[in-house]
């Protein structure tokens, strides 16, 4: 798991949830402490904090904070603002929120922080173990000295660090939403429509590996297929004929063929 492990970091982790679970295991594992696992709900804390060994769960906010080199705020982005006003922070503080849509400029609420951004670019389901290795860590920082700690612990988890500002990590995140979101609601409406025909999900396996297996090797709209690429109208409105039971997706359908159609 480590990868160039710098001087082992003491971490204060806010959040118990999906990528703090996955976060908080692999901190240890490359060779850092956590100074305590915090929620909004304790018993998610403490639940946390009891399987990894060492790591106490903090209950409460009320001051003063143990101490950390590093302040992870593993919550949803909604949360961030309001915890970094509600909480007093010891003066100096380096605190690096995870999300991928927030500007560095949310940490303005609370000026006695050093702000950072700590965004793995990876999706985060219970059951499914994270090759941190893998993962891109987006670094940015308010100063000099929080962006080198910030990428000392970012490259003793992944082999992927990059420095991105606030608008290029925002459009990496757009671009994530409709590579990895989007596609697997697509993914699931085509899981139903199978399902509707009594066909079993794994029909669609190996087109669905070769498609981003192709896409990854070559421009996406270089590779496009299908009957919108074509203009194939009989085949466009016999779709759109079968969709009539789903408005909705018969709707995506005509737009997602015209939004294909307008790229040739």
């Amino acid at each position: 798991m480590i990868i160039n492990r710098p001087d082992s970091l003491r971490i204060g982790l806010f959040g118990a949830g999906r990528v703090a679970s996955q976060l908080a295991p692999a901190l240890i594992a490359a060779g850092h402490q956590l100074a305590f696992v915090w929620s909004r709900t304790a018993t998610a804390a403490e639940a946390l904090a009891a399987t990894l060994p060492g790591t106490p769960a903090l209950t409460t906010l009320a001051p003063p904070l143990p101490p950390a080199d590093v302040y992870l705020l593993a919550v949803p982005d909604a949360a961030v603002a309001p915890l970094l006003a509600g909480t007093t922070w010891p003066s100096g503080a380096l605190v690096a929120h995870l999300a991928g849509a927030l500007p560095l400029s949310v940490f303005e609420v609370q000026p006695a922080v050093r702000g950072g951004v700590f965004y793995p670019l990876q999706t985060f389901s219970p059951g499914r173990a994270i090759d941190w290795p893998t993962v891109p860590l987006c670094i940015e920082a308010a100063d000099a000295r929080a962006e080198a700690t910030l990428l000392a612990l970012a490259g003793s988890l992944s082999r992927h660090v990059r420095q991105l500002d606030s608008a290029q990590r925002l459009k990496l995140h757009v671009a994530a939403v409709f590579a990895n979101n989007f596609t697997n609601h697509l993914l699931g409406i085509a899981d139903a429509l199978l399902a509707e025909a009594a066909l079993p999900a794994e029909l669609l396996a190996p087109l669905v590996r070769e498609t981003v297996a192709k896409a990854l090797a070559n421009p996406p709209f270089g590779v496009q297929t299908g009957p919108a690429v074509r203009h194939d109208s009989p085949t466009l409105a016999a779709h759109h004929a079968a969709l009539a039971a789903h408005p909705a997706w018969q709707a995506l359908y005509a737009q997602l063929t015209a939004s294909i159609q307008a790229q040739l």
